[in-house]
């Protein structure tokens, strides 16, 4: 099976990866090229399963331009020999090979996983992942993406960026990697490893057939070294910069204004989930004070970081 599906030199390379991967800039990471073999990457490409809108609703609860099978198996075909596959105890035997990280586990529920289709117009805003399982509570140590387009021009953006931390405007450090077919990204997941998909920018008139495609798979572990570890956390995303060349003394275009536009309504969504997740959170504390789940002390406390957490983000906290 292994030869049937992963490319053999690829399988054979697995200390020349993990010396890339343990040394790589900005964080833990190696591009593998050709991963599939090529009979089985055009068998992928084929049966890529087709947009379903039922399956690409946003974290606003509208349809988006990502949808995302995460049950591989129901695939059939090539896609239930790929979940076969990842789960035997050689393939995540090599893959602690090719990164160093031993004790490597299989998720059942793709969690977030699967096949990925990002259409023209979607981004993805720099972010570190969750960092546990939220059904295993494993924890999150390695993404592995598989790119499927049969063909990309670096004009059409999309490439993956790994940030050295996108906070420091003045420091920060991007390594981008174009979504090549069949190119592999091996990248940890720590609370610095930050990254994301620039915007993607279709040619007119080629916007509704072509697309970003992927097969992302999540490994995790039962443990992590000390000096990760962190509470548990959800995604966290950073908002996107306004690009270098907008600057006082500079006559805004068309496209510098859609632009800003753009960013600020992402941010403005980005503000209302965080307040949306607090008076939630607000909610559940009330009940469990209400309850006497909590001291008195502590419910304090808590209410207090809320009120400054609004603040921050320019909201009014509710009396």
């Amino acid at each position: 099976m292994t030869k049937e599906i992963m490319n053999p030199s690829v399988w054979d390379g697995a200390h020349t990866w993990c010396t890339q991967f343990n040394q790589a800039d900005p964080f833990k990471h190696t591009v593998i090229n050709d991963f599939f073999s090529d009979a089985f990457c055009q068998r992928l490409v084929k049966d890529f399963p087709p947009f379903d809108d039922r399956l690409a609703m946003n974290e606003n609860g509208e349809v988006g331009q990502k949808c995302t099978h995460q049950d591989l198996a129901s695939l059939g075909g090539p896609w239930l020999e790929v979940d076969r596959f990842i789960k035997t105890p050689e393939f995540l035997n090599w893959l602690s090979e090719a990164t160093g990280i031993d004790d490597l586990l299989y998720d059942p529920h793709y969690f977030g996983g699967g096949t990925h289709e990002n259409r023209h117009g979607q981004e993805l805003d720099v972010h570190v992942d969750f960092n546990r399982h939220p059904i295993t509570g494993w924890h999150r140590r390695l993404n592995l993406i598989v790119y499927l387009n049969d063909e990309w021009d670096e004009d059409w953006g999309g490439a993956i960026e790994f940030h050295k931390d996108p906070r420091d405007v003045d420091h920060n450090t991007v390594t981008a990697v174009k979504p090549a077919l069949n190119r592999a990204v091996v990248f940890e997941t720590t609370y610095w490893s930050w990254h994301g998909f620039e915007r993607i920018e279709l040619p007119q008139g080629d916007q509704d057939p072509r697309s970003r495609k992927s097969l992302a798979l999540y490994f995790y572990t039962r443990t992590r070294p000390e000096a990760e570890l962190t509470p548990p956390h959800s995604t966290i995303y950073v908002e996107r910069q306004l690009p270098e060349h907008i600057k006082p003394g500079v006559v805004l275009s068309e496209e510098d204004h859609a632009t800003i536009v753009r960013l600020l309504a992402r941010r403005d969504q980005h503000l209302k989930r965080l307040y949306d997740n607090i008076l939630d959170l607000g909610g559940q504390l009330e009940s469990a004070r209400a309850s006497a789940a909590i001291p008195l002390s502590l419910y304090r406390r808590i209410r207090a970081l809320g009120g400054r957490i609004l603040r921050r983000l320019g909201l009014k906290p509710a009396v």
